[in-house]
């Protein structure tokens, strides 16, 4: 299996991320934020860890974080929200190399903040970054914080129209001159997987 998406929302994620690329202007400046837990933020190799991830994204993509995004302890995720352009999560592996990784839950909220409007990519240390859109997700315990699991597929590939389309979403200048449906016809099906368990 290539994708979990149904080819009809393979379509509408592909229209979407399309419509956004064509609306960013020129010299406007393209901001990732990366979803990572504590303990991989003080994990000795989390340098090499947001090198790869900015390899793996188009060329002149500002990658912020925790640290660099907020002052202190001062977490304000939705005033950071609204100015971001994508979202890179990193879960925890099930083990050295596996298609399942499980986020907490503040990075399941933060998923689930951005997934209907922008492009949001699960980093996997075997096949870089994924399309949350391409992923199994399965809403996990404790009900009072919930976590998700998302699984890549099997097969999935670097040369998926997806991932071409949401890194053409994320470049800092379009070139593209489509016309696509309006996004908003995308979003009720990308939320869809992620609403489980919420309040």
């Amino acid at each position: 299996m290539e994708t979990f998406a149904r080819p009809e929302q393979q379509r509408r994620y592909i229209t979407a991320m399309n419509r956004i690329a064509v609306d960013r202007r020129p010299g406007t400046p393209v901001r990732v934020y990366v979803s990572a837990a504590p303990n991989t933020l003080n994990d000795s190799k989390w340098e090499r860890l947001l090198k790869r991830i900015t390899e793996d994204l188009p060329d002149g993509v500002e990658l912020l974080h925790y640290r660099s995004a907020f002052e202190g302890d001062s977490y304000d995720w939705e005033t950071l929200a609204e100015q971001l352009d994508g979202l890179v999560v990193i879960g925890r592996p099930k083990r050295l190399g596996s298609r399942v990784h499980v986020l907490g839950p503040v990075a399941r909220l933060e998923l689930r903040s951005l997934i209907a409007s922008k492009p949001v990519l699960l980093f996997t240390h075997n096949l870089g970054l994924v399309p949350a859109i391409d992923c199994m997700s399965q809403v996990m315990p404790p009900s009072q914080a919930p976590r998700l699991k998302l699984v890549a597929p099997k097969r999935w590939s670097r040369d998926s129209t997806t991932l071409h389309a949401a890194l053409n979403a994320l470049r800092p200048s379009s070139t593209t001159g489509q016309d696509p449906e309006p996004r908003e016809r995308a979003q009720a099906h990308l939320l869809a997987p992620f609403a489980a368990g919420a309040n």
